[in-house]
Formats: C-alpha cells, sequence, structure tokens
C-alpha cells in the first residue's frame, strides 16, 4: 500500500513540474510546450512599417496640445541614405532622419556550416515591411509645434549623394540633415560616424528663425515590434525587450507583456543613465551625458512598443542657436567594450540574477581565450580551474558517498529484515550511521553550494556574443548553435548515465528508480542546447566521475556500477 501511495505521489509531482514548466513558458512569452491555447489572430499594424504614426511622438508629463507637430509649408522629397562604415551600413530616412536599417558587417546572419556557404551582414534595425526596429529624434515644443522625427528633412551635408561610405584612411564621417521651419523652428542634425566603432554621435542644433524665443525639449527614442528575436528553443528563453538605467532606479528590464498591462515600473526622472532594446547577443541605446537631466518612458504605439528619453529645456533666443547631443549605440553586447562607452551599459548583457558571480567567470574566460585563442578550449580550461578550486570540497562529498556506497548492503539486507517494522527499522539505520560515522546527507551538501557557479558559468556561455559562430574542433564550427550531428549531447547522456550509476542507491526503491530517470530526462534537453554549454556539462561529467572514482580507490571501495530494478 505503501508503495502505491508514493507512486501516485510521484506521478502527481511529475505531472506538476509538467504544469510548471508549460506557465513557465507562457510567462516568458514562449508559446505552451505541453499544452498549447489557439493563439489569437494577429491584427495588422495601424500604419505602415517605418510609419508610425503621430502619437508616436513622445509627449512629457506637462506637454500640451499645441505640442502636435504641424506639417511644413514646402513639400521636401522623401529619400533614403546609406552610410557604410568598417563595421556598420546604415540607411538613414529623411523623414526625421531616422536610423531606419542598420546592418552589422562583422557578424553573420548565417551560423555554423550554412556560414561556409554565404556571408550576409546581420541585419539589427530594420522596416523592410516584415519587421519594424528603428531609432529615432526630435523636438517637443513648450507652447508651439517643432520639428519631430515625423518631420521631413534634406540632407545638406554632403550634398549630392545617398551612398557615402568611409574611405580608406578615414577615420570619421559626418551627415547633415536639415528640416524646414516648424512654427518657426529649424532642427539641424549632425550624424558622425567612426572607424570601428558602432556608437553614432548624434548633436541635434535648434535654429530659431522666428521673432520670439522658443522652448523644446530634445528627445530620443527606439521603436520596434513585439517579436521574440535570439536562440530561443522550449528549453531556454532569453529576453527581448526594452531596458532602462540610471544610477537611482539601476537596470530595469521592461517585458512586452507588462508594457500592453500596463504595468511599468522604471526611474523616470534620472540625471544619468541609458535606454536601450536589448535581444539576444544584441542591443542598441541611447546615451545623454552624464549629469543632464532626462525623463524616461517605456509605452505602447498602436502595436509597436517604445522606450526613450526626453532632454531638459532649451531655451533659444529670436535668430539664435542652441544644441544637444546624445549618443546611439547599435551593435554585439561585446563586454570590455561596453564598460567603456557607459557606466552600467555592460548590463544589457543580460546575466540573470547571478551577475555577481558571472562577471568575474566572464573576466577569468576572456583571459584563458587570450592564452588558447579558442572559445572551445578556453571552456575546458575554465570549467578545470573550477573543478580545482572545488576539489577539496567535492572530495569531502565523494567520501561520504563512498562510506554510503560501503553499507549500502547492509543497509538493504536491514530494509528486506525490518520492511514491517518501519519503526524500528528507522532506529536501527540511525544506528548504524552514528557507528559508522556516515551523514546521509553530506554528499549533497557540498555539490549544493557549488550549483550557483555553475549556473552562473551557464549564463556567461549562453550570453556572450563571443560563442556565436566561433568554431571548437571538427564538425562543432558554431558554439552559440546545437551540435548539427548530436554527438556531444550522445556524449554528455553517457557520461550523465555513468555518473548515476557510481553513486549510491537510496534505500527506497522507487527513488533508486527516480534517480537514475530525472537526469536522462534532464539530458534530452541538451539535444536543443548551444554546443558551447553542452561542452561545458560533458567536462564538468568527467572531471567529475575522474575524482569519485579516485577517491573510491584511495578508500578501497571497489568500482563498481549501483544499477536500480526496474522490475
Amino acid at each position: 500500500m505503501n508503495d502505491i501511495r508514493r507512486s501516485i505521489l510521484w506521478v502527481i509531482f511529475g505531472f506538476s513540474l509538467i504544469l510548471l514548466w508549460d506557465r513557465w513558458q507562457v510567462h516568458h512569452g514562449q508559446p505552451a510546450t505541453f499544452f498549447p491555447s489557439t493563439p489569437p489572430k494577429a491584427t495588422a499594424p495601424a500604419t505602415a512599417p517605418g510609419q508610425p504614426s503621430a502619437a508616436a511622438v513622445p509627449q512629457p508629463a506637462a506637454a500640451s496640445a499645441a505640442s502636435v507637430p504641424a506639417a511644413p509649408s514646402t513639400p521636401v522629397p522623401r529619400q533614403r541614405t546609406t552610410v557604410r562604415t568598417d563595421v556598420l551600413e546604415l540607411v538613414i530616412d529623411s523623414e526625421g532622419a531616422t536610423i531606419a536599417q542598420a546592418r552589422l558587417l562583422k557578424h553573420a546572419t548565417e551560423t555554423g556550416k550554412a556560414l561556409r556557404q554565404s556571408f550576409t551582414p546581420l541585419t539589427l534595425l530594420t522596416d523592410d515591411g516584415q519587421r519594424l526596429y528603428v531609432a529615432q529624434s526630435g523636438l517637443i515644443g513648450e507652447g508651439r509645434a517643432a520639428p519631430t522625427h515625423k518631420t521631413p528633412m534634406r540632407l545638406v551635408a554632403p550634398a549630392g549623394s545617398t551612398a557615402l561610405q568611409l574611405a580608406d584612411g578615414q577615420t570619421q564621417l559626418e551627415l547633415v540633415f536639415e528640416s524646414e521651419p516648424v512654427d518657426g523652428v529649424v532642427l539641424r542634425k549632425r550624424i558622425g560616424l567612426q572607424r570601428g566603432s558602432y556608437v553614432l554621435d548624434v548633436q541635434h542644433e535648434v535654429i530659431n528663425t522666428a521673432a520670439t524665443p522658443v522652448r523644446v525639449r530634445p528627445y530620443q527614442q527606439l521603436l520596434r515590434d513585439g517579436l521574440k528575436a535570439g536562440s530561443e528553443t522550449p528549453f531556454y528563453s532569453t529576453f527581448t525587450g526594452p531596458a532602462v538605467y540610471s544610477s537611482a532606479g539601476k537596470y530595469q528590464k521592461v517585458e512586452f507583456a507588462d508594457i500592453d498591462k500596463g504595468k511599468v515600473a522604471i526611474q523616470r526622472q534620472a540625471q544619468d543613465g541609458y535606454v536601450a532594446m536589448v535581444q539576444h547577443y544584441f542591443f542598441s541605446a541611447w546615451l545623454l551625458p552624464e549629469g543632464l537631466e532626462r525623463e524616461n518612458y517605456v509605452r505602447r504605439v498602436d502595436n509597436l512598443y517604445a522606450v526613450g528619453q526626453i532632454g531638459p529645456v532649451l531655451e533659444v533666443a529670436a535668430g539664435a542657436t542652441q544644441s544637444s547631443r546624445a549618443r546611439l549605440v547599435i551593435g554585439p553586447q561585446e563586454e570590455k567594450v561596453l564598460e567603456q562607452l557607459a557606466p552600467g551599459l555592460e548590463l544589457v548583457k543580460d546575466y540573470g540574477w547571478l551577475t555577481i558571480l558571472a562577471k568575474p567567470l566572464y573576466w577569468l574566460l576572456e583571459k584563458i581565450h587570450g592564452l588558447v585563442g579558442n572559445w572551445g578550449w578556453a571552456i575546458v580550461l575554465l570549467v578545470v580551474l573550477i573543478k580545482a578550486a572545488f576539489y577539496w570540497l567535492n572530495a569531502s562529498a565523494y567520501r561520504s558517498m563512498a562510506k554510503m556506497k560501503a553499507i549500502s548492503p547492509r543497509i538493504m539486507e536491514m530494509r528486506e529484515r525490518l520492511k514491517d517494522k518501519p519503526q524500528l527499522m528507522q532506529q536501527e539505520m540511525m544506528r548504524l550511521y552514528r557507528e559508522e560515522k556516515v551523514n546521509p546527507l553530506g554528499g549533497c551538501l557540498p555539490i549544493l553550494i557549488q550549483i550557483p557557479v555553475f549556473i552562473a558559468l551557464y549564463w556567461v556561455l549562453l550570453a556572450s556574443v563571443e560563442m556565436r559562430n566561433a568554431p571548437w574542433i571538427g564538425w562543432i564550427e558554431d558554439l552559440s548553435s546545437p551540435d548539427p550531428y548530436y554527438v556531444l549531447p550522445l556524449v554528455m547522456t553517457l557520461t550523465t548515465i555513468v555518473q548515476t550509476a557510481l553513486n549510491p542507491l537510496p534505500p527506497d526503491p522507487l527513488q533508486a528508480k527516480m534517480m537514475w530517470l530525472m537526469p536522462l530526462i534532464f539530458s534530452v534537453m541538451f539535444f536543443f542546447f548551444p554546443a558551447g554549454l553542452v561542452l561545458y556539462w560533458i567536462v564538468n561529467n568527467v572531471l567529475t566521475i575522474a575524482q569519485q572514482a579516485y577517491i573510491n580507490h584511495s578508500m578501497g571501495v571497489p568500482l563498481k556500477f549501483n544499477l536500480p530494478s526496474f522490475k
């Protein structure tokens, strides 16, 4: 009867895990894995891609109706300008001088084996009709209209060309766009690019052609659809969406689902920081100078999502010019580069709640890579160093396991002999543990202490763009993609079986079966994991087996595989 009850409880427990996993998937914006529901029908965009409605113009808390943009008096022909450096190719729309497309020339769309056939630069920002993700900026007038990201602008320098390229030996390039007067206000936007840099220097020059002073506030925003981006699988998910950082509010991610529900809690008034759109490996961000007052916002615009900053008021006298500066970063999440650009910008590389452990692990991994020149071997050596650091802690756990294995036959005999007297059996088992100086939990506690370190390393490997298209050996051409031939997952499963077999079986037969089934079920997920993560688990398993076998041998415990009975 007890076995039947335990079996029922295990079934309930397993089914509960499935339900929890399914709800976790839905919570993170993924389709349900086991119990999918009928998805809602997609709604067509309220406006064409690349043409968000005038409502997309941000309004500060005290905005007036006069802030609505007015149409220019003279029609300006709309055109697109392509500019190319050694790392970026941008398409700039003359409507508001919007960054309508950004391609990263050093990063390929293809990964793994497909990269050998072709190299297509990765498109991050786009308004191609399928996706929308653009960077915009403009002015908010106080008591009057002003040029916005919807205002037509002309390319005034360099003049006469819509295709520009950083020439050999040239280190920087500047484009200048200028609007027609809107209620007496002209916006001149200077966009500067530099060789080898993913940073755009954007200067807004406000020219007052009216006879009276004007007050305007510059704003910058990133606008995109709500489609997920990155290496998503049913077994792990990375964040895609807006993020806001300030020294007061720290780093705050905002899920698209929370914006839909109106649950946006960010640091709105700040003196520093940035706003960003983040996805797996890549991001874009607007940065204002430190110490400059700004108002952050995250909101929904029709079926799109915007994150932005509204800068301080510029008071421009009649006939005068005032300017404000901002930087736009569009590129990969390279941690060393991000740390140099702005305080806190490296946080867009998401390590989750174990950042305090993950950052030093990445630093060590990067140093090892500098020595060996291969990210795969750097992973192997890093795991070796971690196992060496925890050697004595692991040794304590394995000695405890070895003692448990040595007295396991006596425990099994005791369970059979006293199976009708459970209370007496427990007393005899506790007496045996005291006599043999065995702690039943001694093998678990040292391992539990190490779990946060290995979870942190897991996120380091998952979040690092350096793993993307990084080869290891032979058929492993991309450590960020699953093994195309499933060799590593099969090796990982085999090492998991061997490691489990070396552990002593629990006295309860049902627990012994579960001890075997859970690692096997866990191993199935690794067939969908990136090769770099699977490699890290294999090395960890092999070193664990070697240390466990050595300690068993040193204690005189024979190397024996413990297999449960599945009858």
